[in-house]
């Protein structure tokens, strides 16, 4: 298939890579040119040309807003796909722009799952990301070979919007779990305790998980170089916190986490990984 790509960064560019293995023919768009640099891929001027030349669009960006501007700008894939054509967005944005975004691209008969995607980096450079999609199931079927290219455990969960409400699930455990662990760190460290046996002693017991494998190791290890940059984390959990309130859902252990990650960011730790919350505990001791 002839398949776009847009946004190269840590996640996006091992994904465009996979589909390009796979045989497909792969055009990218990139704010930034030097991003695509050594891609084995044709490079495009505007998001619109690039929807123009595919079948199928994948994007990973930022923002909400990012990715309705490059979808829905004045030279955006809506001025350049054609009808039948599929956008699907793995980035990490609000559902009800989620929502509004597929609506808008439906008027011109252009399909669209919402797909975030789970399992940081290392899953995108090893293919087995977990895909949480919403959209018409049918459209899912339609790109699944592509998805298949990219992770290992793909769900449909709904409509359009419902892919980035689980997305909001996966990031609240997640990051109240790198909390915990930071918490259970930060106190054997208080009580005179190694943290290395500590983890080691938890990680074969109820308590033993993947974030206390990783973001324990990386804790014990005080190696807080960027897997994740902690402000994509602090950026979720604003939508997070929004969608709550939009719900009317009261998520306690998520405001808490959220106010942490506000003391990550204010301590210009951003971009840092999100191990990062063992030193907002150490500095506020």
């Amino acid at each position: 298939m002839k398949v776009g790509f847009i946004g190269l960064g840590v996640m996006g560019r091992p994904m465009a890579l996979h589909l390009q293995r796979a045989g497909h023919e792969l055009h990218v768009w990139a704010r930034r040119p030097a991003s695509a640099a050594g891609l084995p891929a044709t490079l495009h001027a505007t998001p619109a040309e690039l929807g123009r030349a595919c079948e199928v669009v994948f994007t990973v960006i930022t923002s909400s807003a990012d990715v309705e501007a490059v979808a829905l700008g004045p030279d955006g894939l809506i001025a350049g796909m054609a009808p039948g054509t599929v956008l699907v967005d793995c980035s990490t944005i609000a559902p009800d722009v989620a929502r509004r975004i597929a609506d808008e691209l439906g008027r011109k008969g252009i399909a669209m799952l919402d797909a975030p995607v789970s399992g940081g980096a290392q899953g995108a450079i090893d293919a087995t990301l977990a895909i949480m999609a919403g959209g018409d199931a049918a459209v899912l079927e339609k790109v699944r070979p592509l998805l298949d290219c990219l992770g290992k455990r793909i769900v449909h969960v709904g409509p359009n919007g419902a892919g980035q409400v689980a997305k909001a699930c996966n990031q609240m455990i997640m990051v109240a779990a790198i909390q915990a662990a930071a918490e259970a760190m930060h106190l054997a460290r208080a009580a005179g305790v190694d943290c290395g046996k500590v983890r080691d002693a938890l990680a074969g017991g109820s308590a033993g998980s993947r974030v206390l494998d990783v973001m324990g190791k990386r804790m014990v290890e005080r190696d807080f170089a960027a897997g994740i940059e902690a402000r994509l984390h602090h950026k979720d959990f604003g939508l997070v916190l929004e969608a709550a309130r939009k719900s009317g859902v009261p998520v306690p252990l998520t405001a808490a986490v959220a106010q942490q990650l506000n003391s990550l960011m204010a301590q210009d730790w951003g971009s840092d990984d999100t191990a990062s919350l063992l030193r907002v505990l150490e500095v506020n001791s």
